[in-house]
């Protein structure tokens, strides 16, 4: 899988370091839920709107590296995109961290190619990120996200939900090139509060680890071409 050197930095949340990242692979996972019945039947209903099934699942989308941003501003070039909060599972010479990110997504262009929604925006990411001595210890299932759109309720709720840290990661190497390589990679979100997508302007995202350390990004989009 072919990576790009577009620079991310970012704070290590409680070290008053910070990691730069010049050369890594970008992915969004997608189809993480832990109930893979839950997951088929979802399948199902995108292809009863005309959505392709994927032929994997997981599935794991590759994006261009300049598309991860720290900024507050992004521009997008269609009119129906939309934002959803997923933890940000980090590599950085061998060591992770966890960030948060939005999976900033092309609601249209979706039902025609999944692959190419991912890549048609920005995904916006926080600034700061939380060291993870072990991956394994890593446990979200109390974790508690929540994303706003327009000072709306968006989404809320934990992230038991969702396939562990740990085995998103392994079936990440195991189905890519990446190797021993940096990477970031969007691990999967849970419902929108009433199920429908809010094409918004203002969006804010919030994670609670379940020791109580918080990691938050606000961003707004611009739409242009």
């Amino acid at each position: 899988m072919p990576t790009h050197t577009d620079t991310l930095q970012f704070s290590v949340d409680g070290t008053g370091e910070s990691i730069v990242l010049d050369d890594f692979t970008a992915i969004v996972a997608g189809y993480t839920g832990r109930d893979e019945a839950a997951v088929q039947h979802h399948i199902d209903e995108l292809a009863a709107i005309g959505v392709a099934p994927p032929p994997a699942v997981p599935m794991f989308y590759p994006v261009q590296n300049h598309t991860i941003t720290t900024v507050a501003r992004v521009q997008v070039a269609g009119d129906k995109t939309s934002g959803e909060i997923e933890p940000l599972y980090i590599r950085h010479q061998g060591r992770y961290y966890l960030g948060i990110a939005s999976d900033h997504t092309d609601r249209h262009v979706e039902t025609i190619d999944i692959g190419e929604s991912k890549r048609a925006c920005p995904k916006p990411v926080a600034a700061t990120v939380v060291p993870v001595p072990d991956l394994a210890g890593l446990v979200l299932d109390g974790a508690r996200a929540r994303c706003w759109v327009d000072g709306r309720p968006y989404q809320d709720g934990t992230l038991d939900g969702l396939r562990t840290p740990e085995n998103v990661v392994e079936l990440l190497l195991r189905r890519t090139g990446i190797g021993e390589g940096d990477f970031v990679c969007l691990g999967g979100t849970l419902p929108v509060i009433g199920g429908t997508f809010v094409y918004g302007t203002d969006w804010r995202l919030e994670l609670t680890l379940p020791n109580g350390t918080r990691l938050s990004h606000t961003y707004t989009i611009q739409k242009g071409n």
